[in-house]
C-alpha cells in the first residue's frame, strides 16, 4: 500500500514520507545480492545532504547492478538535489520497474517540470493504471492535460482526486485554474472558496479567487480579495497586476497604475503588468512612457499578439499610422481571429488614405464577429468618408444598440450630421456614458459631442461650456504648446527661404506641374476647396499627406549636421512624384490640402518650380473658434487653449506674408473663405485658371462628386454652399477677447 504523506517513509529512516527523501518504495524487491545495509547506507547520505557522496556510491553500485531499479530512483534522487540531469536514471528506473506505479510517478513529475507535456502525460497515465487512487499523479496528469490545451478532459482528473481526497486544497485550487481557463469563472470561485476554507492564509488561493471575480465583474469583491493576498504575501507581484486590474475596471486609474508600477518593481519583466500598465497610461495622457512598455513587453515575448495590438493603439494615439498598421498585421499573424484587430487595423489604413482595405478589415472583423461594435463603427466612418451619412447612422445606431457604452459610435453620429432637438436619446446615452468614470480620450470626445449639439440647438453658452471642459481636459496628456519654440521655428524658414534662396535651391528641383498644394490654418476652408477643385474630371484630391513633415525635417537635419539640404531636393522630389502616382496615375493635377504645408511651402517650391500653391483665409477668430470646437490629436497643443491659439495665428500670419513678398503670382494664389462662399463660380473659375484647366460645372456641384474625404470637415464638403459658418464667431462673442486682436492684425497686411 502507498503510504500517506504523514506515515513513515517505507525506506526505513523512521522520518516522515512526506518529509523524506522523496524516495517511494519499489512494487518490486532490487535483485536479493542488493543488500538493505547499501541502501539504508544510500537513503542516509541523502538525508545527511551528502548528495555528492550518494550519488559517487550509487554509480559504484551501479556498476556491479546495473539492473537495480531502486538505485536508479536513489541516483535520481541525488542528481535532482544537486541541480543535475536526473531524467535518464528516473527513465532507466521506470525500464526495470515497470509495474511500479511511483517510480512512473516520479518520472511525469520531471518530465512535467521540463515542459514535455506529451511525455509526462503518458507516464503519469501509466502510474495512474497500476494505482488509480494516487492523487498527486491525477493532479499531476490534470496539469499536464491543461498545458497540452485539454482543459476540459483536466476536469474530470481534478475531481477524481477530490472524491478520493476532499480536503486537497491543491486540486480545489487547481480545478479552479481549470474552470477559468474554460471561462467558467463563477465554477472556478467556487472551487477557490472551497481551497481557502482548507487554507484560508493561502495568498495564492486569494489571489486567484480575486482574478475570477474580476472576472465575473464583482470587482469590489475582487479588490478585497487582492488585498488580502498582498497583506499575506506583500511580495506577489500577480496579485497587485490583479488589484490595478479591478481598479481600472472601476474607473480609478491612478490607483490602477500605481498597482501596475508596485507589481513591476517586484517583477520587472512580468509580460502582463507590462501591457496593463501600457494600455491604461494613455487613458491618462501618458503616451510616450506606454511606447517603451509596450515595447519591453514585445521584446521580453514577441509571439504575444496582445502585447502588439497594444502598442499599435499608442502609436495610433500618436498619429503614426504606418508603424501602428504594421503592428496590428504583426499581431494578427499570431492571433488571425482577433476581430478587434482587424478592425484596428482598418481603422489605421483608414487614416492612411486606403479605404477599401480599411473596409476588406471591417468585413474581416465582422466574420469573426458580426457584434463588433469597432467595426461596426469603422464602417461607419468608411460610409461617412463617402458621403453615405444614411447608412453611415445605421451602423453607428447598430453598435450603440450593442453596447450602449461604445463611447465612440455617440461621437461620431454627433459629427456626421447636423442634431436636433430631437436627439433626446442620444443626449441622455451621453450625458450617462459622462456620469461614469470614462478613459481620458473617451470622455474628451464625449464633451466635444456634446459641444456639437449643443451649438446646432444654439444653446451657444452650454456648448460653449463642454468644449472648454474638454479642451482642458487635452491639456492633461502633457504636451504642452511652446510659443518661443515656435516662432523660434519661423525665424529659421523665413531666414533659410528668401526669394534668393529659394531660386537657388530650384535649380534641383522637378519641372512637374502636377502638384497643387492647398494650405492655410486649419478649418479655415481647405477641405472645401479641394472638393471643389477634385469635382474636376482632371484633378484628383489625394488629401492630407504628411510627406512634406518629415521633409522638412530631414531637411533641417541635413543642415544641423553641416550638410547641403538642397542636395536632399531632387530625392524629395522624386519621392514625392512616385507617391503621387501609387494614388492616382493619370490626373493632370493631384492636390495636396494638408494645411500645415504652409510652413514647408519654400522646400516645396524648391522641390517643385511650377507648382502652385493655394493660400485660403478666413476670418481669424471663426478659424480660431473652429480649431478649439474640433477634437484634434494632441500633436496640436496650441489648439486647446484660446490665448495660444491667438499667438499661432499670429505666427501663421507672419510665415504667409513671408511667402506672399517671395513668391511670384503664378505660384500663389489666395483665397478668402468668405468671398468663396459667397461667389463659388467666380473664385472656382479663378482657381482653374491659376491652374490652367479648363471650365468644368461639376466644380458647382462638388458637393455631389463621389471620393472619399476623411478630415473633419467631411459632413460640411457634402452640403451646398451656404454662408452659416461665416460669422460663426458672434455666438460666442463674450468668450472670444483673447482672440480679438486678430481681426486688426490680419487687416494690416
Amino acid at each position: 500500500m502507498k503510504p500517506g504523506r504523514n506515515d513513515p517513509c517505507p525506506c526505513g529512516s523512521g522520518k516522515k514520507y512526506k518529509r523524506c527523501c522523496g524516495l517511494k518504495p519499489a512494487a518490486v524487491s532490487a535483485p536479493q545480492i542488493l543488500s538493505a545495509h547499501e541502501i539504508g547506507a544510500l537513503v542516509a547520505m541523502i538525508h545527511e545532504g551528502r548528495l555528492s557522496d550518494a550519488e559517487d556510491q550509487a554509480r559504484t553500485l551501479l556498476e556491479i547492478h546495473p539492473d537495480a531499479g531502486m538505485l536508479w530512483k536513489i541516483l535520481s534522487v541525488a542528481l535532482l538535489r544537486q541541480g543535475k540531469d536526473a531524467l535518464p536514471a528516473l527513465r532507466r528506473a521506470a525500464e526495470l520497474m515497470p509495474q511500479d506505479a511511483e517510480t512512473h510517478s516520479n518520472l511525469g513529475t520531471a518530465l512535467r517540470d521540463r515542459g514535455q507535456w506529451d511525455e509526462a502525460l503518458t507516464s503519469l497515465r501509466r502510474a495512474l493504471e497500476i494505482q488509480p487512487r494516487d492523487v498527486e499523479a491525477l493532479v499531476d496528469a490534470a496539469a499536464a492535460l491543461r498545458a497540452l490545451g485539454r482543459g476540459r478532459e483536466s476536469v474530470a482528473f481534478y475531481k477524481q482526486a477530490l472524491e478520493i481526497s476532499p480536503r486537497s486544497a491543491e486540486a480545489h485550487n487547481n480545478l479552479g485554474n481549470a474552470f477559468l481557463e474554460l471561462g467558467q469563472c463563477a465554477e472556478a470561485a467556487g472551487c477557490y472558496r472551497q481551497a481557502l476554507e482548507i487554507r484560508p492564509n493561502d495568498a495564492e488561493i486569494h489571489f486567484n479567487l480575486g482574478n475570477a471575480l474580476r472576472q465575473l465583474g464583482q470587482l469590489h469583491e475582487a479588490i478585497t480579495c487582492s488585498q488580502r493576498a498582498i497583506a499575506l504575501n506583500p511580495a506577489l507581484s500577480m496579485a497587485h497586476n490583479n488589484l490595478g486590474l479591478s481598479l481600472a475596471g472601476l474607473g480609478q486609474r491612478e490607483q490602477a497604475i500605481a498597482s501596475y508600477r508596485q507589481a513591476l518593481t517586484l517583477n520587472p519583466n512580468y509580460v502582463e503588468a507590462l501591457n496593463n500598465l501600457g494600455r491604461v497610461l494613455p487613458e491618462e495622457g501618458e503616451l510616450r512612457e506606454a511606447v517603451s512598455l509596450c515595447h519591453k513587453a514585445i521584446e521580453l515575448d514577441p509571439q504575444r499578439a496582445e502585447s502588439h495590438c497594444n502598442l499599435a493603439n499608442v502609436l495610433f494615439e500618436l498619429r503614426r499610422f504606418d508603424a501602428a498598421a504594421a503592428s496590428y498585421r504583426r499581431a494578427l499573424a499570431l492571433q488571425p481571429r482577433d476581430a478587434l484587430a482587424h478592425a484596428s487595423l482598418g481603422a489605421a489604413l483608414r487614416m492612411q488614405g486606403h479605404g477599401a482595405a480599411a473596409e476588406a478589415s471591417c468585413r474581416a472583423a465582422l466574420v469573426i464577429d458580426p457584434n463588433s461594435v469597432a467595426a461596426l463603427s469603422l464602417l461607419g466612418e468608411l460610409r461617412a468618408d463617402r458621403g453615405q451619412f444614411s447608412e453611415a447612422e445605421a451602423s453607428f445606431q447598430r453598435a450603440i444598440a450593442i453596447d450602449p457604452s461604445f463611447c465612440f459610435a455617440f461621437y461620431s453620429l454627433a459629427t456626421n450630421r447636423k442634431m436636433t432637438v430631437n436627439d433626446t436619446a442620444w443626449l441622455k446615452g451621453t450625458e450617462a456614458l459622462l456620469a461614469k468614470p470614462l478613459p481620458l480620450g473617451h470622455e474628451i470626445s464625449l464633451r466635444y459631442a456634446l459641444g456639437k449639439y449643443f451649438d446646432d440647438v444654439k444653446q451657444y453658452d452650454e456648448a460653449f461650456s463642454h468644449y472648454r471642459q474638454a479642451n482642458e481636459l487635452t491639456k492633461r496628456y502633457g504636451v504642452n504648446y511652446d510659443r518661443a519654440g515656435l516662432v523660434e521655428r519661423v525665424d529659421r524658414v523665413i531666414n533659410g527661404f528668401d526669394a534668393a534662396a529659394i531660386r537657388r535651391h530650384q535649380s534641383h528641383g522637378h519641372i512637374s506641374e502636377r502638384p497643387v498644394f492647398i494650405v492655410g490654418m486649419l478649418r479655415s476652408g481647405t477641405s472645401l476647396t479641394e472638393q471643389i477643385l477634385a469635382s474636376h474630371p482632371a484633378v484628383f484630391g489625394a488629401g492630407e499627406l504628411p510627406f512634406w513633415q518629415s521633409a522638412y525635417a530631414a531637411y533641417e537635419a541635413a543642415g544641423l549636421e553641416g550638410h547641403d539640404g538642397a542636395a536632399l531636393i531632387p530625392g524629395m522630389a522624386r519621392d514625392y512624384l512616385d507617391h503621387l502616382t501609387a494614388l492616382s496615375d493619370d490626373a493632370q493635377r493631384v492636390i495636396d490640402k494638408m494645411p500645415l504645408n504652409f510652413m514647408s511651402v519654400g522646400l516645396i517650391c524648391a522641390a517643385f518650380p511650377k507648382a502652385r500653391i493655394i493660400h485660403v483665409r478666413r476670418h481669424p477668430i471663426d478659424t480660431c473658434l473652429s480649431i478649439y470646437f474640433q477634437y484634434l490629436s494632441h500633436l496640436h497643443p496650441y489648439a486647446n487653449d484660446l490665448g495660444n491659439l491667438a499667438h499661432y495665428y499670429g505666427e501663421y500670419l507672419r510665415l504667409t506674408n513671408h511667402w506672399r513678398a517671395v513668391l511670384p503670382a503664378t505660384t500663389l494664389l489666395e483665397i478668402p473663405y468668405e468671398a468663396l462662399i459667397e461667389d463659388q463660380e467666380l473664385w472656382t473659375r479663378r482657381m482653374l485658371e491659376f491652374l490652367e484647366l479648363p471650365w468644368d460645372p461639376n466644380c458647382l456641384d462638388f458637393h455631389k462628386t463621389d471620393r472619399s474625404v476623411i478630415t473633419l470637415s467631411k459632413w460640411q464638403v457634402r452640403q451646398k454652399i451656404h454662408a452659416s459658418s461665416a460669422g460663426r464667431w458672434r455666438n460666442y462673442e463674450k468668450y472670444v477677447a483673447p482672440l480679438r486682436h486678430l481681426v486688426e492684425l490680419t487687416t494690416q497686411h
